[in-house]
């Protein structure tokens, strides 16, 4: 599907009506506005009609109409305009991800010159698994120590296994000077250690010399900021 319409900038939903209806034309679709509940149907032959939501953005409501929609037709959009920028880019995607599981359409109108976009039809969603997002869920699951993270804390501070493994290392230091990379592995059993140092992703540590590391300033105030966990991880 693909076609075009001037407008001037969309502020309300009818804006959006004309440009849809001409794009469902240039498809061969008798299209009509507001029946009954519906934004816009389009009709074409013996085919199921087509169901089209118009709405100036994004909503959970845009979404609860168009999945009621469902029980008249397999072939309901939603539409919306097409606004530039990255946030626009990044919310669509995600909106569009959202559409293909719920086997709704999308369509966004670029309110410059009316152009319909047509982001993806309406179709049965078969989820595609990722065993790579499911391994590196459950390694992280079977190596963090513990349960230190309550479940809906925001993601700044959070105690995953890859902080405890650096919390282990900045333990060390606590009692010994710079030390070389391989002791600090041996002694705290964190194979990873001399990356943890070398990244430094924390900015708790400080190189002093090749392969060896000694606790930066940040590590100190980390070490009272998270002396707590230290103590769990010491047990």
């Amino acid at each position: 599907m693909d076609g075009s319409y001037k407008m001037a900038n969309p502020v309300c939903e009818t804006d959006l009506y004309a440009p849809i209806k001409q794009f469902l034309q240039a498809q061969g679709y008798v299209v009509k506005g507001e029946i009954g509940a519906v934004d816009v149907v389009g009709c074409r032959g013996d085919e199921p009609p087509v169901l089209v939501e118009l709405k100036t953005s994004f909503s959970l409501s845009l979404f609860h109409q168009a999945v009621d929609r469902l029980a008249v037709s397999d072939s309901v959009y939603i539409a919306a305009p097409h606004k530039p920028g990255k946030v626009f880019a990044r919310s669509l995607k995600r909106n569009i991800a959202l559409c293909r599981r719920l086997g709704l359409g999308l369509l966004t109108v670029r309110l410059k010159d009316g152009l319909v976009i047509p982001n993806v039809d309406p179709g049965p969603y078969v989820p595609r698994r990722s065993a790579v997002k499911k391994n590196t869920l459950l390694k992280e699951f079977a190596k963090r120590t513990g349960d230190p993270a309550m479940g809906g804390s925001t993601r700044s501070g959070l105690i995953t296994a890859y902080r405890q493994d650096a919390l282990r290392c900045l333990g060390y230091f606590r009692t010994n000077g710079p030390t070389k990379a391989s002791i600090v592995a041996g002694a705290t059993g964190v194979e990873t250690a001399r990356r943890i140092m070398s990244d430094d992703h924390y900015g708790w540590f400080e190189r002093v010399k090749t392969g060896i590391y000694d606790i930066a300033p940040k590590g100190k105030t980390a070490l009272q900021d998270f002396k707590t966990e230290l103590e769990k991880l010491a047990a």
